[in-house]
């Protein structure tokens, strides 16, 4: 018996797992959207920036639910350095947000346009928070870097539960 597991509990299978992964990356892209278009939230580049890693678990996730469970394990290993990215980025971004550092990409740094060239997409700045729930001083950022985090450390704690001999 695992520490992780109750006894007589039934353990997920790679399939469950790789289901999981993408309903967690499909709820986070979710969130991002509804914000963009439901909520007329604008992203700044990072925001874009921090999207992607969950796209990417999204498919490992499903390749993952119908792969041999053995290559599933590796995809869902490699989904947690993914998200150790995103949490990498995620805290690039809130150290913009706080004004610890600048932001590392330049379009986040330059002063906006004049009236001549406008962007053809609207672009906030990275340095300038944005709360989803009013009240709430937990900026998208911050909660992206805690649900990034929540999201690796439960597929390591899956993986580290399971032997590579489990289904």
């Amino acid at each position: 018996m695992s520490a992780t597991s109750l006894p007589g509990a039934p353990r997920a299978t790679t399939r469950q797992a790789g289901i999981a992964l993408a309903a967690a990356g499909l709820f986070a892209l979710g969130m991002a959207y509804f914000a963009e278009f439901v909520l007329h939230m604008i992203p700044c580049p990072l925001c874009y920036i921090e999207r992607w890693p969950y796209r990417i678990i999204v498919g490992l996730g499903l390749i993952a639910a119908f792969a041999p469970p053995k290559f599933a394990r590796v995809l869902l290993g490699l989904a947690v350095l993914t998200m150790l990215g995103d949490v990498a980025i995620a805290f690039v971004h809130v150290g913009a947000e706080q004004h610890w550092w600048n932001s590392p990409l330049p379009e986040c740094n330059i002063a906006p346009p004049g009236f001549g060239a406008m962007p053809l997409r609207p672009s906030a700045s990275c340095d300038d928070p944005v709360y989803l729930i009013p009240g709430l001083p937990i900026s998208f950022a911050t909660m992206d870097l805690i649900y990034a985090l929540a999201v690796a450390f439960a597929t390591a704690a899956y993986l580290r539960a399971r032997p590579w001999s489990a289904r």
